[in-house]
């Protein structure tokens, strides 16, 4: 692929608008609006302000006890528009737009028509209507047919034919077959996030079985990479950071790595979903108490718990009660909105002004982990850590310590006896008849000495012999004092150091009780003990899943891992869509619901909705396993097709949001950096393990050292200091959670990549391993032949070498002959100035191409 211009972003906005005959009614058009700006006040409570409430068309009209609120037939005249459109109504907060107000004279000037009998009375609050209740995404899942299709039409998948009836309603279909090596490039960045090796490329390209696709993705799915790339992805979803964000301190967590090493483990091993989710939201209620001699399987399901521990903790070096109900706001936020594309929060104050979430469904959420949790008695983050010593590791302590001591005992009385021998050396050198005082003097304890005594040991201060001074009198006791220090500590060191896991759990037997704040307020607490339940609108067929509190017996509540089991049941609506898409999403670079953390009336409709609750029944058929999703995705003509953009297919659909073509797609920050390592052949790929601490450079700009060039997923991510290089491409710096990446295009990338000393050094690193791999071979020559060949390599196979480097491919004779000239005019500009020109030269050729879209960028 060639790359000219870095392709312009279009955001396609889709919107399901009514149809122009379709008439205005108060379920579907008006109350929406009125629940957003005014059943706060006119429905939402028992007592509604001015005695007026809205929440039926005959309240409306009946009014409060300023008379009607609307006239039928006379918007002029309702006092609902008037008040809307002077700005009285809503009394703070934003005012309603004048399209808004449009949409209710029209529907007042109809003669306000509603689509059902409205009931004779309603009970307290706002409850769920059937129109809100209608809403796609809360509909039950049910497994659509896929359209049929000719074998002609290039049907692989069920996914296929979802789309190409997309397709085909606008005239449109797919564009033909990616080149495999094409194929084989973007699969492996897809899975792996790292380049194939150029030997990988010419025998997948070579290979006419018409299984090689399907084993090629099968040894991806298995390499280790594969943990490490899609990890990245969850972790974004999870918020996850190394440090606590605790302004300006942002406090270390040093135990952090311990959910990132889980999340890689699990998803190299194919863990199934379902369970995957369960162990990060109840992984300690599956290890019996109590956690001692743990196995590494035990230490996994606590560690996985850090899930529940990744919002910022601003109690962590010190804090309010509101930093500590910070936190628990920010937990439920990441939950709802990574496992449920909702925003629940928004119900923390009030019922949820866009989606049926009453604000008592948002506490009874927050009572499933309340326990964990604990606001009324927070534990910081120290406190939230489990010990890993062994029975085994802790008696090898006593005994290593027992030893120690012994050694320390020693050393304390030859150390004693050394000070008092060169003290009474040193008192051998003052008159006879004044060392019994002087003696006196010193051996006083200083809190019990006399003024002459004092006076004294002011006077003497050669006398004032301490173990820090002894080396001034008594060099060969002071080494020998040494030695035996260094020995005690070479003991000490001897201990099994002592490892921690980072742990969400509960105190057994300690149950708080849940409330609803009175508008979100902490210290209001109103109404009865909530019960632990899901929210009302998943509940399928109006039945609404609640836990049981269990025995008496019980170690914990057991409330987390219910609610868990129940999400991941495969029935639930709002989960099942939300993953399907969220692996969709990380495949083409946009979700089907292009607003992944927002399912409901603020976010986006689904541009395809039979395949996504296609996808949504296909992942517990396939036992929850992502590798079969997706091997199913990118097995798929959707997934399999060329990039190339067709004008006809881009007057239609510019935003390629029907998938007529594969989106081509600039590579995350992480395998933008690990590419370049790769190309250098720097990448360490040691995995698992703390994370590589960042730097400040002497510009301020935050990096990792030279020495470590680990996979960026292993990099330290402190909230306070991104690394500079990752944050110019677009990686998360310190948000609470990171639902979508965007792909900016702006003016500090490129000087990022002009003048980052990263980049430099990779690009350094490219041309000393180019020059490595072109150097002639002299042993065997006669002397005649190996002078002139010490004379250097023709800059068309520097040229060739660096091309495969970078991209992958050969230099095509265009480029070719660009870039030989390049390395020419470069070696000359470069005389008398580098110590090596061509080297120089061929530095910044190599520069030239990891700054450049092929590299950046994957078809």
């Amino acid at each position: 692929m060639r790359y000219g211009l870095l392709p312009t972003i279009v955001v396609a906005l889709w919107a399901s608008p009514a149809p122009a005959a379709e008439p205005i009614t108060f379920e579907q058009h008006v109350r929406p609006i009125l629940k957003a700006y005014c059943l706060d006040c006119h429905g939402a409570d028992e007592k509604v302000s001015g005695k007026l409430d809205l929440r039926l068309k005959r309240f409306a009209v009946a009014g409060g006890k300023n008379g009607p609120a609307i006239v039928l037939k006379e918007p002029d005249k309702s006092l609902l528009v008037e008040r809307m459109k002077s700005g009285d109504m809503p009394p703070v907060g934003k005012k309603v737009p004048a399209a808004q107000i449009a949409i209710i004279e029209k529907w007042i000037a109809a003669g306000a028509p509603v689509r059902r009998d409205e009931p004779a009375t309603l009970p307290p609050g706002l409850g769920i209507t059937a129109d809100e209740r209608a809403y796609w995404f809360y509909q039950p899942l049910k497994r659509p047919s896929p359209p049929a299709f000719a074998p002609t039409d290039r049907v692989r998948t069920p996914i296929d034919a979802f789309v190409l009836a997309k397709l085909r309603e606008r005239g449109m279909s797919f564009n033909a077959d990616a080149d495999r090596a094409t194929l084989i490039r973007r699969a492996a960045f897809d899975l792996t996030g790292l380049p194939p090796a150029q030997k990988e490329i010419d025998e997948f390209v070579a290979d006419p079985a018409p299984g090689a696709y399907e084993k090629l993705l099968d040894r991806l799915l298995a390499s280790s990479a594969y943990g490490e790339r899609w990890g990245r992805h969850w972790l974004d979803a999870a918020g996850y950071a190394d440090s606590d964000g605790d302004g300006s301190t942002d406090t270390v967590r040093p135990f952090a790595w311990r959910y990132r090493d889980y999340v890689i483990r699990a998803l190299n091993a194919d863990t199934p979903l379902d369970r995957f989710v369960i162990e990060q939201l109840a992984g300690d209620e599956l290890v019996p108490r109590p956690w001692t001699n743990l196995k590494p399987e035990q230490i996994d399901l606590l560690a996985a718990t850090g899930f529940l521990r990744t919002a910022p903790d601003g109690t962590a070096s010190g804090g309010t009660p509101a930093d500590t109900e910070q936190v628990v706001t920010d937990t439920l936020k990441i939950v709802t909105s990574g496992l449920m594309g909702s925003s629940v929060a928004c119900a923390q104050c009030h019922d949820h002004r866009y989606d049926p979430i009453p604000q008592a469904d948002y506490y009874q959420l927050r009572a499933v982990f309340e326990p964990a949790l604990d606001p009324g008695k927070w534990r910081r983050p120290g406190d939230r850590v489990v010990s890993l010593y062994t029975d085994a590791d802790r008696a090898r302590a006593a005994a290593v310590e027992a030893e120690a001591g012994k050694m320390q005992a020693d050393f304390n009385q030859k150390q004693s006896a050394a000070v008092r021998a060169a003290f009474e050396k040193e008192l051998e050198k003052f008159p006879a008849d004044a060392r019994p005082k002087l003696k006196a003097a010193f051996d006083a304890p200083a809190d019990k000495r006399t003024e002459d005594q004092k006076k004294l040991v002011a006077s003497n201060p050669k006398l004032n012999i301490t173990p820090g001074v002894l080396y001034q009198y008594d060099v060969k006791s002071d080494n020998e004092l040494k030695a035996m220090q260094s020995k005690i500590q070479a003991k000490r060191a001897e201990r099994p150091v002592e490892p921690f896991v980072a742990v969400m759990a509960e105190v057994p037997g300690r149950v708080p009780a849940t409330k609803l704040f009175y508008r979100g307020d902490a210290r209001q607490p109103k109404g009865p003990d909530l019960a632990p339940a899901d929210l009302t609108i998943a509940g399928q067929d109006g039945k609404r899943f609640e836990i049981v509190p269990p025995g008496a017996s019980g170690a914990t509540t057991g409330r987390r891992l219910a609610w868990a089991k129940h999400l991941t049941d495969g029935a639930h609506p709002l989960f099942g869509r939300v993953m399907a898409n969220r692996v969709w999403l990380n495949h083409f670079g946009r979700g089907i619901v292009d607003t992944p953390g927002e399912f409901g009336k603020l976010g986006q409709t689904p541009t395809h909705p039979e395949l996504l609750d296609w996808l949504a029944t296909e992942l517990p058929r396939q036992n929850w396993s992502l590798k079969k999703f997706h091997k199913l995705v990118m097995t798929s003509t959707v997934y399999r097709q060329s990039s190339v953009r067709d004008p006809a297919k881009d007057a239609m659909d510019r935003a390629n949001a029907l998938y007529g073509r594969f989106p081509v797609r600039r590579l995350e920050a992480e395998a933008v950096r690990d590419r370049m390592l790769v190309a250098a052949g720097r990448l360490d790929r040691t995995p698992f393990g703390p994370p590589v601490a960042v730097v400040e450079d002497g510009a301020g700009q935050v990096g990792t050292p030279d020495d470590k060039p680990r996979r960026s997923i292993y990099l330290q991510a402190r909230r306070s200091k991104p690394v500079a290089f990752l944050t110019a491409f677009d990686a998360p710096a310190g948000e609470l959670q990171c639902e979508r990446r965007t792909a900016t295009t702006t003016a500090p990338q490129s000087l990022m990549l002009l003048n980052s000393t990263f980049v430099r050094k990779q690009a350094g690193d490219v041309a000393t391993a180019v020059q490595a791999e072109t150097k002639p071979t002299l042993s065997g020559f006669p002397t005649t032949v190996a002078t002139a060949l010490k004379t250097g390599v023709p800059v068309e196979r520097l040229v060739e070498k660096a091309w495969h480097r970078a991209y992958l491919r050969a230099p095509t004779a265009d480029e070719l002959k660009l870039g030989s000239a390049f390395l020419e005019t470069q070696t000359i500009v470069l005389q008398g100035k580098a110590k090596d020109p061509r080297l120089a030269a061929l530095t910044n050729l190599c520069q030239q191409l990891l700054a450049s879209n092929e590299f950046l960028y994957v078809d």
